[in-house]
């Protein structure tokens, strides 16, 4: 507890009287309990005043200020901070000349045709003739034969023993009418196995299936 003490001040003016009402109305409002003894009266004689100040309670005493709670650390901030785009020293792509990538081609592969007769025979040539027996019109330019039996559209190959030249030829008439020879080719398939001179020659067939 504090230790209790007395002070006596004497006011003798008319100001120092309103001088301490105030103090002691100051002083009541701050929780100070006192007593105050006022001695006036006509005569000049002083005014005694007595303070007789107490222990403050402590439930009025100024608290001391609250600590400031701890700035809360937002949870954005903890977060783990996004790398910042860097744009690459090098040429963007779009910039550069592209070039085209071959695309990879399918090989086609041939089956070769099997031969399904052959033999030997003697063959000629005709270049005259406006139908074939197929009702074509007759071409001595084209690759094509005449023969008695085998169907029409029927592949032979015709190959010359004496040079190994040989050609394929589609049978698309009928043919010969001689003895001795089963196959009458057009000009330019004699052409690509002999000399158009020579007229007639024997041969090798080859019948493909």
């Amino acid at each position: 507890m504090a230790a209790r003490h007395s002070r006596t001040r004497r006011i003798s003016s008319p100001a120092g009287i309103a001088a301490t009402a105030a103090l002691g109305v100051a002083l009541a409002v701050g929780g100070a309990v006192g007593a105050v003894h006022l001695t006036s009266g006509t005569d000049s004689r002083p005014v005694a005043i007595e303070l007789t100040p107490s222990t403050v309670p402590t439930s009025l005493a100024p608290s001391s200020p609250a600590a400031s709670p701890s700035p809360s650390v937002s949870p954005s901030a903890t977060a783990t901070a996004t790398p910042a785009l860097t744009r690459s020293p090098q040429a963007a792509s779009r910039g550069k000349t592209r070039t085209a990538v071959p695309k990879p081609t399918a090989k086609k592969t041939t089956t070769a045709a099997k031969a399904v007769d052959s033999g030997s025979c003697g063959a000629s040539f005709y270049s005259d003739g406006q139908l074939t027996a197929n009702g074509e019109t007759f071409n001595p330019d084209a690759l094509t034969a005449a023969h008695k039996t085998l169907p029409f559209g029927t592949k032979v190959r015709v190959t010359n023993p004496a040079n190994g030249k040989s050609v394929v030829v589609r049978i698309n008439d009928r043919g010969p009418f001689v003895d001795g020879r089963c196959l009458d080719l057009s000009r330019a398939a004699f052409a690509d196995i002999a000399s158009l001179d020579v007229g007639a020659m024997t041969v090798r067939y080859e019948v493909l299936g």
